[in-house]
C-alpha cells in the first residue's frame, strides 16, 4: 500500500495518544574545537552538567545554521507515525514544558509536524533542550531534561486531557517516561484496559531495563505491545526476567508469554536489531523474523528506533497486518537513518509490497 492509497484510510483525531518527555533539539555543524571546549567527544550522548549551562546559546548565537526538530523519544514516535500517515492531528502529544523561549520553539516545531499537543507548563523549570553537534559523519548529544522532568499526574485530569485519552484508540509511552512519573503510565494502564484501548510502550534504553525495569514491570500485564532493540531485551532479560540467554528470540518469547490482564488479547513483542532481522513474538504463537532493507549511506541513526515504532502505529491504527506494520516501522527507520537527526523526506512513499523485495 503506498502512502496516496493511505490517504483515503482517514483516521479520527487522536487516534493516537502519546505521552513523554518533550525535548528540543538543537541542531548545527560544529567544528571539532567546539567539542573540545566543552570536553565532549565525536559521538557522545550525555546529559548536560554545569560546564554545557552556555552551550545551547552559544549554538544559537554562533551558528546561524542550526535548526530545530521537536525531539524526546516519544515526541519523535508520534512526529514519524504522522508523517507516515500522512493526516495532521491523528497524534495528540503530552509532557511538560518550561514557560520560556525554548517552549515556544518546540511547540511550533511540533505543531509544524502536524501534532495535538497538549503540553503541561512548568514556570519554575526551562524547557528541555538537547544540543545535537554534526562533525563531519559523527554527532554529539547533550540533553538537558529540564521541564521534562517535572510532569504531575493531575495533568491528566484536566477536561480537555481526559477527552484526548479517552477518544484515542492506541496510548504510547516510551521507557524514559517511567523515570519522570510512574504513576501516570499506571494510570494510563488501567484506562486502556477498562477503555479496550491498546497500550503500547517501549524498553527504550539498557539504563531504563536495569535501574527502572521494576516500574515498567508494574504495567507489563496491561502492555499489548512492547518495543526493543537486541541490545534492551537483552537487559531487560538479565535483570527483571531474570533468565540466562541472550538469544533475542528466546527473550521476545519470555516477554510475550508474561502474565497479562488481558489474555484474550495476546502481548506482541518487537525487537529490532539494527540492520539484522527483526523478531517478532505474540504469546501462544511461533516466531517469526522480518528482514530489515539497508540504505546505501546512513547519515545518523539517532530516533531511528523512535521512527520504527512511530511506523508500527501507524499501520496498526490503519488496521493493517503486523507484518506491514514492522516493514512500514522498517520503512520509516530505514529513511530516518539517511537524515540528520530524526528527521524524514517530505513525503513517504512506502509500498509493502515491494520495499523489502
Amino acid at each position: 500500500m503506498s502512502s496516496e492509497s493511505s490517504d483515503k484510510q482517514k483516521l479520527d483525531d487522536g487516534t493516537i495518544f502519546g505521552i513523554g518527555n518533550p525535548l528540543l533539539d538543537i541542531i548545527a555543524e560544529v567544528p571539532t574545537s567546539f567539542l573540545e571546549g566543552y570536553n565532549l567527544k565525536a559521538n557522545d550522548a550525555i546529559l548536560a552538567g554545569e560546564q554545557h549551562k552556555d552551550m545551547y546559546e552559544k549554538l544559537l548565537h554562533d551558528y546561524p545554521n542550526h535548526h530545530f526538530v521537536a525531539g524526546g523519544s516519544t515526541q519523535n514516535t508520534m512526529r514519524a507515525a504522522t508523517w507516515m500517515l500522512q493526516q495532521p492531528k491523528s497524534c495528540v502529544y503530552m509532557g511538560c514544558v518550561g514557560q520560556d523561549k525554548y517552549q515556544q520553539i518546540l511547540h511550533d516545531a511540533a505543531t509544524k509536524a502536524g501534532l495535538t499537543l497538549s503540553y503541561q507548563v512548568d514556570s519554575k523549570t526551562e524547557t528541555g533542550t538537547c544540543a545535537v553537534m554534526i562533525t563531519g559523519n559523527d554527532r554529539s548529544l547533550v540533553a538537558n531534561l529540564g521541564a521534562a522532568n517535572c510532569f504531575t499526574i493531575d495533568h491528566l485530569d484536566e477536561p480537555k486531557n481526559k477527552e484526548y485519552i479517552e477518544k484515542s484508540k492506541i496510548i504510547y509511552t516510551a521507557g524514559f517516561f517511567y523515570t519522570v512519573c510512574p504513576d501516570a503510565a499506571m494510570r494510563l494502564c488501567e484506562q486502556a484496559d477498562k477503555n479496550q484501548q491498546l497500550f503500547c510502550t517501549n524498553l527504550s534504553a539498557p539504563f531504563i531495563c536495569e535501574f527502572f525495569g521494576d516500574r515498567l514491570m508494574k504495567t507489563m500485564s496491561y502492555v499489548d505491545f512492547l518495543f526493543g532493540n537486541e541490545t534492551e531485551a537483552k537487559c531487560f532479560a538479565k535483570h527483571q526476567l531474570k533468565i540466562d540467554t541472550e538469544d533475542v528470540k528466546e527473550i521476545a518469547k519470555a516477554l510475550s508469554d508474561l502474565p497479562k490482564k488481558n489474555a484474550q488479547r495476546p502481548r506482541v513483542v518487537v525487537i529490532t536489531q539494527g540492520a539484522d532481522p527483526t523478531v517478532l513474538a505474540i504469546a501462544g504463537k511461533d516466531i517469526e523474523e522480518f528482514q530489515v532493507k539497508k540504505p546505501s549511506s546512513i547519515v545518523d541513526t539517532n530516533g531511528a528506533g523512535d521512527s520504527f515504532v512511530g511506523g508500527f502505529l501507524a499501520y496498526l491504527a490503519l488496521g493493517k497486518t503486523y507484518a506491514e506494520a514492522i516493514q512500514a516501522g522498517a520503512y520509516c527507520a530505514y529513511e530516518c537513518i539517511q537524515q540528520s537527526s530524526c528527521t524524514y523526506p517530505e513525503k513517504p512513499n512506502f509500498d509493502p509490497k515491494t520495499f523489502l523485495a
